[in-house]
């Protein structure tokens, strides 16, 4: 898509802070990150929305969920047992779908958002 920022990510027209590159998906840093972890992963190809996806896009969701995981973890976000054997740690994992869901870029992404909000004092 011609307008579309995000190919114009894939297509290596505009920077990004990449984290993570391969045939079908980018993981790069928000621009507004809204705590101190906050990165999108993104298919290449583009799809409006997830509501544009059908059971062919299955596969790539999964794969998309799967590296939010991977690179939380990687980004000092994933789940851990503290001392008492409590569950410590996480992060959000978001799809913003069309306007009233938020979304801002018509090219689907997932967030993935978390670590210490400095403006709470605490985890998300």
């Amino acid at each position: 898509m011609d307008n579309c920022i995000f190919c114009k990510i894939v297509a290596k027209k505009i920077h990004s802070d990449l984290l993570y590159e391969d045939e079908s998906l980018l993981a790069f840093k928000d621009i507004r990150p809204a705590a101190p972890v906050h990165f999108l992963v993104i298919p290449k190809v583009h799809v409006p929305t997830l509501a544009d996806c059908g059971e062919e896009y299955a596969m790539l969701l999964g794969k998309m969920m799967t590296l939010g995981a991977k690179l939380a973890a990687e980004q000092g976000c994933g789940l851990s047992t503290d001392q008492a054997g409590n569950l410590a740690g996480g992060y959000k994992a978001v799809i913003n779908i069309g306007p009233d869901g938020g979304q801002e870029v018509y090219h689907l992404h997932l967030h993935v958002i978390g670590g210490v909000h400095p403006w709470r004092n605490e985890r998300i």
